[in-house]
């Protein structure tokens, strides 16, 4: 049976958030939460990878498995697959790329991902989920995906796509055709070192999205959808909102 490894890239140079894998949240650094979440996901082993010996020397303080990969890394695909080598996984293996600044992602989130494995086809998968507001659908931060029958993803932008020619934003999110990208990968082994050979594409530098080097090079995107709403902490603001969040938990 293929491994189903859980890798949590994690690099201190944020631009916009420097330090941030290491910043408290409530008594726990954020990629402790991290960690602490995916473990409870049905995954063979979790990972931390990181470029930083202050992230490195926190995770193994922890318990955490920690991997201390190149700070030349451009994404966080090529610093999965330097994990993916240093433990020696097999082109069958899977590995499931989760970011380092979602300290509430859901065990739940990580095994429906993992299901689109069950596949013998399925060769990268991502997490999609239902639009239901016009701010996320007018966001440019947020990328939109189109899908086809399959719910193979065709294209990404951070445009609206589809474009509402006939029907306005409104009737079209009431009718589910709009759909928000969930920054969670998951590759088998082998696919995971051919994306990460191929260089940059047109598309992908044209809106900044990584995944349309792989479908501009003719890969395939399987996806899953979700119910689940995460919060990505990319600012200090987030982190304000991860806070209050947690304090309407009462935790």
């Amino acid at each position: 049976m293929p491994q189903l490894i859980g890798i949590i890239p994690a690099r201190f140079a944020s631009t916009r958030f420097p330090g941030k894998p290491l910043v408290d949240i409530k008594g726990k650094s954020m990629i402790q939460r991290v960690y602490e979440q995916v473990l409870q996901a049905r995954l063979s082993a979790v990972y931390i990878a990181t470029d930083d010996e202050k992230i490195y020397e926190h995770v193994i303080s922890f318990g955490g498995n920690c991997l201390m990969t190149s700070p030349l890394h451009q994404s966080g695909t090529d610093r999965c697959n330097e994990g993916a080598v240093q433990l020696k996984l097999m082109n069958d293996d899977v590995v499931i790329n989760i970011q380092g600044d979602e300290p509430f992602i859901q065990a739940e989130q990580i095994n429906i991902l993992c299901k689109c494995f069950d596949d013998a086809n399925t060769h990268i998968a991502t997490l999609i989920k239902q639009i239901s507001t016009i701010n996320d659908l007018e966001s440019n931060t947020i990328p939109k995906v189109v899908l086809n029958r399959n719910n193979d993803a065709i294209y990404f932008s951070r445009s609206i796509i589809p474009y509402p020619a006939k029907k306005s934003s409104k009737e079209l999110i009431e009718a589910g055709i709009y759909f928000k990208h969930i920054g969670i990968y998951a590759y088998r082994v082998k696919t995971l070192k051919e994306i990460s050979a191929l260089v940059p594409s047109m598309l992908e530098q044209t809106e900044s999205l990584e995944q349309l080097r792989w479908i501009e090079n003719g890969y395939t995107i399987k996806t899953a959808i979700t119910t689940a709403e995460t919060i990505a902490i990319d600012t200090p603001e987030d982190l304000e909102k991860a806070m209050h969040y947690l304090e309407l938990k009462n935790e």
